[in-house]
């Protein structure tokens, strides 16, 4: 065998030269020790001998840096696994059940089409039935139970469990994925499609990790601010190797380390496979998980290895054995489980020593070592791995627990690159499949066409044990349970302030939702339930005024001086702070608020997360965890801030932001609202709270885009159709002076393109003759919705008016939209208007130059929405077909 080893050089350096050595000779007389266990016992020895020092130091207390990868063994030797608490025969008869059960379901519905997986839970059965049977901490317990994050592609296995269980029937079983007639059973982890059972969406892919960190720390955060003890709370995320390639995965690996979040394990399914092959085809994904993980400070227990390694790895005394593990890349230890011994004796045993060790083992013993004997299929190593990530302290758990795809399902699935499209099993598989489990299903039952469901009955000895360890872990899991818990409404005296408007003080709507938070933070109703998350922007917003008050949230307090105690308004952190400040991060801001906004369900407090983020990374760069967050039926309040094309202009194309509303216009559960005026904020946030925490929750989030651009801020107009409008979408705000004269024409605009429009409005009038009503647009989406709703009605038989067609009913002359966004944006509602009907918006990138210029280049400035409504009126024969140009030219308009 060819040395490794190679002596550093004389004249190579480290970061150690430039520290004194006080004893020169002491450690030229260890460097010659290790040089000669190299030259005496080969590279091997003097590596494990390294190693069992390091291990030593640490034991000790010295802080040395940790080692960021160990051997391709397991964490937890044999002699150091814990005594197994159950029954091992009754579990793996339960387990078996549940794999036949989840590969039924699924091949019934494969005969209509639907599809489905089976290879996933196939490889991670018992990963979930160890954590069922001794961990998973119920919701009738104390506290809130663990929370589940279920790996979405192992769905099927989780039904055959609630079945085995009996809160499932056979026959919603077979209505796995045929969901239209509203009692089916989803696809994947879906809240809002079977909320009894399901608590958090796993299925795309990254979003699960990050957000199982976040729920972790959120259970920190409740526990510290005094809301409700969750020290007994587990969070526990099943995750696959390849979904750790997402860039959400690996994300917040830092913030749980440094946070101590020791109530958080992933267990990650290493069966090396992703959907079209191998995760890592020329490396070990698992080694580098490890260092991963290890570099992030988390404890990484690696459970490789069945009890069939054991003997075989304590007879490996040169290392020889382990370090060819190390060595055989993923691809081909997948080769590896799906060939014969022949192959293996060939392919693996290599060199005199290794062939020695491959031919005293028998064939039999072969194909278990590198097929069956992997260290999460067995029970004994899983639970060993379990019990060490709930019994460590100080440092969040990952398990790396390494199985084969497609295990117990047969030659043709195990191990294969397809078995991840493969979605049925044929009638000779499923003998085979119960054959290899024990299972006591006749020949007889399996001659049909369809494979039977198989459950030993209600009082079966397997059932009954199910139940016992259920009730002795504080009942069912997974489960959602919601109990009606609303909250007391605010005070009306912080709603009151901004309806009466500020004078003549300009103040933008930011500012202006800002004193209104801060206002009902101080509230004792509602106050200590609000949730403010901010991704490192507070001082953008005006927020860092809730510094020394509020608190911002940190597990460690406040450890130094900050640079600005002697200020007001001080970075203030606390451990029972409300404000959590996520620094740069809108992914993980979005994660933390999703946990906030579900805690209702998930702890029974409600909360209202108030998230304010920068409005151009808001939907664009997280829209795949607002889906997330309607399917898990999030409530709380989300903020655009700094909002539109125009408003921010000094930072350019990448800060503009005119599309955020089409965006949150495809998600079902976002009510969206751009206002205008202070007023109008007040009356959206306090119906968004009495409809998301009042006597009947609903199960939407609010969404409100507001501007950096102070503007002034008039008393709320009165009237009964005011706040019905605000809420609806749409109301007059101001109504042309002299109404029965001249041409007249209608101008809806939302948010500060409402400034625009009433300069325009003058403009008509002074300059053109031409009379024009401003109405002010709060949400475009809103009365498309109800619009579309009206038309499902209609063909119901039911006749009903949208209730934008009723607002402009009559409104004389043609209607002429602007908004600080694409114009498709208020082109949602043109087919309901009577009226003839054109848009005006920002479409386009954005640019930098000042407010007015960057108006100008997007024609949606007070001059191009005049020379838009004449240009209108003209199409019309209202005015004569020059005036338009004349606008033009007296304006100074360019096309």
């Amino acid at each position: 065998m060819s040395n490794p080893y190679r002596p550093v050089e004389p004249s190579a350096t480290s970061e150690l030269d430039q520290l004194p050595d006080g004893d020169a000779e002491e450690t030229a007389e260890w460097q010659a020790s290790f040089d000669a266990v190299v030259r005496n016992a080969g590279p091997e020895r003097a590596v494990y001998l390294m190693r069992r020092v390091h291990e030593y130091a640490a034991r000790t207390g010295i802080p040395l840096p940790g080692l960021l990868s160990s051997d391709y063994i397991n964490t937890i030797p044999a002699s150091s696994q814990p005594a197994f608490p159950g029954d091992l025969a009754m579990e793996t008869r339960i387990t078996a059940l549940n794999r036949w059960n989840a590969a039924a379901m699924v091949t019934r519905g494969s005969r209509l089409g639907l599809g489905g997986h089976i290879a996933t839970y196939a490889s991670a059965a018992w990963l979930y039935e160890i954590g069922f049977n001794h961990f998973f901490r119920g919701k009738d317990g104390d506290g809130s139970g663990d929370q589940l994050y279920v790996q979405g592609h192992a769905s099927p296995g989780i039904y055959a469990r609630v079945f085995l269980e009996g809160r499932l029937r056979e026959e919603q079983l077979d209505a796995f994925r045929r969901e239209a007639g509203g009692h089916g059973l989803p696809s994947y982890p879906h809240p809002r499609r079977l909320p009894w059972l399901w608590e958090f969406p796993t299925v795309s892919m990254g979003l699960g990790p990050l957000a199982a960190i976040y729920q972790a720390r959120f259970n920190r955060y409740l526990h510290d601010r005094g809301i409700k003890d969750t020290s007994a709370s587990r969070v526990w995320a099943f995750l696959g190797d390849g979904e750790m390639d997402e860039p959400e995965s690996m994300a917040a690996l830092g913030l749980a380390a440094r946070e101590n979040l020791d109530n958080l394990t992933f267990v990650i399914n290493c069966n090396l496979q992703r959907l079209d092959g191998p995760v890592r085809s020329n490396s070990k994904i698992v080694q580098e998980l490890e260092n991963r993980f290890r570099g992030a400070g988390w404890n990484v227990v690696k459970t490789l290895w069945g009890e069939a390694w054991d003997p075989v790895l304590r007879e490996d005394a040169g290392g020889v054995l382990v370090r060819r593990l190390g060595e055989v890349p993923d691809a081909q230890m997948q080769t590896y489980a799906a060939q014969d011994a022949a192959y293996v004796r060939k392919h693996f045993f290599t060199g005199d020593t290794l062939s020695g060790i491959g031919a005293g083992m028998s064939d039999s013993q072969l194909t278990e070592l590198f097929g069956s004997s992997r260290g999460g299929h067995e029970p004994l190593k899983v639970y060993a791995a379990y019990r060490n990530a709930v019994e460590h302290r100080g440092q969040p758990t990952v398990i790396l627990a390494q199985t084969v795809k497609g295990h117990t399902l047969g030659p043709d699935f195990e191990s294969r690159n397809a078995n991840h499209q493969m979605k049925k099993l044929t009638p000779k598989q499923f003998r085979e499949m119960r054959d290899l489990l024990e299972l006591p299903i006749p020949d007889s039952a399996l001659s049909g066409d369809v494979v039977p469901y198989w459950h030993p009955g209600e009082k079966s000895p397997e059932v009954q044990y199910l139940h016992d360890r259920r009730s002795s872990l504080g009942g069912p899991a997974p489960i959602r349970t919601v109990v009606a818990k609303p909250l007391e409404r605010p005070s009306s005296r912080p709603f009151e302030a901004l309806q009466k408007g500020f004078g003549k003080q300009e103040v933008a709507t930011t500012m202006a939702l800002v004193r209104l938070l801060r206002e009902l933070m101080r509230g004792k109703e509602t106050g200590e339930r609000w949730v403010p998350i901010i991704p490192d922007e507070a001082r953008t917003f005006g927020m860092e005024s809730l510094f020394p008050t509020a608190g911002i949230y940190s597990p460690q307090g406040q450890t130094y001086e900050p640079v600005d105690a002697d200020q007001l308004l001080y970075y203030r952190e606390t451990r029972d702070g409300q404000l959590i400040n996520e620094g740069i991060t809108e992914a993980g801001s979005m994660a933390e608020f999703t946990a906030a906004a579900t805690s209702y369900a998930t702890h029974g407090e409600p909360m209202i997360p108030i998230y304010m983020f920068y409005a151009m990374f808001g939907f664009q760069r997280t829209g795949d965890q607002f889906w997330a967050l309607g399917d898990q039926m999030g409530r709380g309040f989300v903020i655009g801030a700094t909002a539109g094309r125009t408003t921010m202009t000094g930072e350019g194309l990448q800060h503009a932001d005119g599309h955020s509303h089409l965006l949150a216009s495809t998600n079902p559960a976002a009510v969206s609202y751009d206002p205008a005026f202070a007023y109008e904020i007040a009356v959206i946030v306090r119906e968004g709270l009495r409809r998301m925490y009042g006597e009947q929750p609903e199960n939407v989030f609010y969404y409100l885009t507001v501007y950096n651009e102070p503007k002034r801020q008039p008393a709320m107009p009165s009237g009964p159709s005011v706040e019905e409008g605000i809420l609806r979408g749409l109301y007059r705000f101001r109504q042309a002076d002299s109404p029965e004269a001249g041409p007249r024409i209608q101008l809806l605009a939302s948010g500060t393109a409402i400034h625009w429009a009433l300069e325009a409005q003058d403009l008509l009038a002074s300059d053109w003759g031409v009379h024009a009503d401003v109405w002010s647009v709060t949400s475009w989406t809103e009365l498309r919705r109800d619009a579309l709703g009206a038309d499902g009605a209609r063909l119901r038989g039911e006749e009903r008016v949208p209730y934008v067609t009723r607002a402009l009913a009559g409104a004389p002359g043609p209607v002429l939209a602007v908004s600080d966004w694409m114009r498709q944006v208020p082109d949602q509602i043109s087919q309901w208007v009577e009226q003839d009907y054109s848009s005006l918006g920002t479409d386009g990138f954005g640019l930098s130059d000042t407010r007015e210029a960057v108006r100008r280049h997007f024609h949606v400035d007070a001059e191009s929405i005049a020379v838009a409504a004449l240009d209108r009126l003209a199409r019309t024969g209202a005015v004569p077909a020059g005036l338009a140009a004349q606008a033009r030219d007296r304006y100074g308009w360019q096309g």
